[in-house]
């Protein structure tokens, strides 16, 4: 659809002459920007889905004969200011002549707070954006139609602050009510009629699946981790959104006073109400079940490793651990080893071969061409590690014409040190400049 350039025609007089010349003013022809948004939040079901506003849009500039040169589709809430990147882009293209116009459903779709309109206005105040075209409305860059939108933002902006004061009040009602405010825990499902909204029930398949979990730990001293194994390889246990339970989520369920009848809202906001549902356990399971977990999740001093949390195993995708060793020597020594394995968190039957650490660096010595490096955090380490030799070999030795720099040592000669000789902590700093994902898979090294 071309849209043809617009000429006006005025008559000037020419001071000291009879005649007048008409003089020609052109104006460049707009180009839109179909601009379609639909925010996934529950405030915006009544809105128009972004296929909808395409098609009416389009039919519209083709009645009016307009100039759409690129369709822009943006599934985002337009609450905060900046944070929509399809907007972010169009404002950009706009300030680069690639369009002066944009044609939306209506302006709460550009819009709904002041950052992103001030911007919009600011584009039409330095003549970039020419005119914006709704279904019903046209704004341009004349000080009534500027104002007119600004007041339709705002009251966009309006709307939303109201709407956020009425949600959090009536939710501030609804669990002074005893009525649990939002998606219930596993082991409850929600009400779905709107004369029970906030009620739930036991869950039939999952509650009682729940309250076992309580008596195993409060009873049986089952572990989280041995809970977490009971139910995905004995029970095949889901979700509702058919997932497995991770083992952070059992935590959190073990510590959530919901099921024994009462619940915190806001979160750690030590706010408690008496909940209007059936509990699934009593408060004395739910004291011993803490009790256990807290015993469990005592810190315990441990070893620290050079790769342990930073490589994964290729079979399963659980956290790679490590084991020592200690053998005596016919001489009378003792040697140290040390093996890297499958920590078996996500997969307890995993089949991965334990690697010597001495291999486990080899391997890696030999995949550095193949491994991403950040540069930049691997020169930054060295500097300061060279700074630290600088300085001793000035204050200690007392050499003040020898001077070590940074460019006469390739980084990668320093990996391969640091990876040989470094203690654990320079190791595991080092891994922390490493891009690449490092996999363990039955005995050899892999890089993803």
């Amino acid at each position: 659809m071309n849209q043809p350039t617009t000429t006006i025609v005025s008559q000037r007089t020419t001071f000291g002459q009879n005649r007048s010349a008409p003089e020609v003013i052109e104006v460049p022809p707009v180009k839109y920007v179909l601009y379609a948004r639909k925010s996934s939040e529950s405030e915006e079901r009544q809105v128009l889905s972004i296929d909808s506003q395409v098609k009416e849009m389009l039919q519209l500039a083709e009645k009016e004969n307009l100039n759409v040169t690129e369709i822009r589709r943006e599934s985002h809430s337009a609450k905060d200011t900046g944070q929509r990147k399809v907007f972010n882009e169009i404002v950009g293209d706009i300030k680069k002549g690639l369009f002066n116009g944009i044609l939306t459903w209506a302006p709460d779709r550009i819009a709904r707070n002041a950052g992103d309109l001030g911007a919009i206005v600011d584009l039409m105040d330095q003549k970039l954006l020419l005119e914006i075209r709704t279904y019903g409305q046209k704004f341009s860059n004349n000080p009534n139609e500027k104002f007119l939108l600004m007041i339709l933002g705002s009251q966009a902006k309006l709307e939303n602050d109201n709407r956020s004061v009425n949600v959090k009040r009536g939710l501030r009602a609804r669990v002074e009510m005893g009525l649990w405010p939002t998606l219930s825990p596993i082991g409850y499902m929600n009400q779905n009629r709107m004369d029970k909204k906030g009620q739930v029930i036991l869950d039939p398949v999952r509650a009682p699946i729940i309250k076992q979990i309580f008596e195993k730990v409060a009873y049986e001293k089952a572990s989280g981790r041995k809970i977490y194994h009971w139910l995905k390889h004995d029970l095949n246990f889901h979700s509702r959104g058919n997932k497995t339970l991770s083992l952070s989520s059992i935590f959190r369920l073990l510590d959530n006073p919901f099921y024994y009848g009462t619940f915190e809202y806001p979160k750690d906001s030590g706010n408690f109400y008496q909940g209007k549902h059936k509990p699934l356990i009593t408060q004395e399971v739910f004291e011993k079940a803490q009790a256990q977990i807290k015993r469990d999740q005592i810190v315990k001093s441990c070893k620290k490793f050079a790769f342990t949390k930073l490589i994964t195993c290729g079979l399963c995708g659980s956290g790679i651990s490590a084991e020592e060793k200690y053998k005596q020597l016919k001489d009378g020594t003792t040697a140290r080893y040390i093996y890297y394995g499958c920590g078996r968190s996500k997969d307890r039957f995993c089949k991965t071969q334990y690697l010597r650490g001495e291999e486990l660096i080899e391997q890696l010595v030999k995949l550095l061409d193949q491994i991403d490096l950040n540069a930049l955090g691997i020169k930054h380490k060295f500097e300061e590690e060279l700074k630290r030799f600088n300085k001793f070999q000035k204050s200690v030795l007392g050499l003040t014409n020898t001077k070590a720099k940074c460019e006469d040592i390739n980084l990668k000669t320093y990996v391969q040190y640091i990876l040989r000789q470094g203690t654990n902590e320079e190791k595991r700093e080092l891994m922390g400049c490493f891009k690449s994902k490092i996999k363990i898979t039955k005995g050899i090294v892999t890089i993803e």
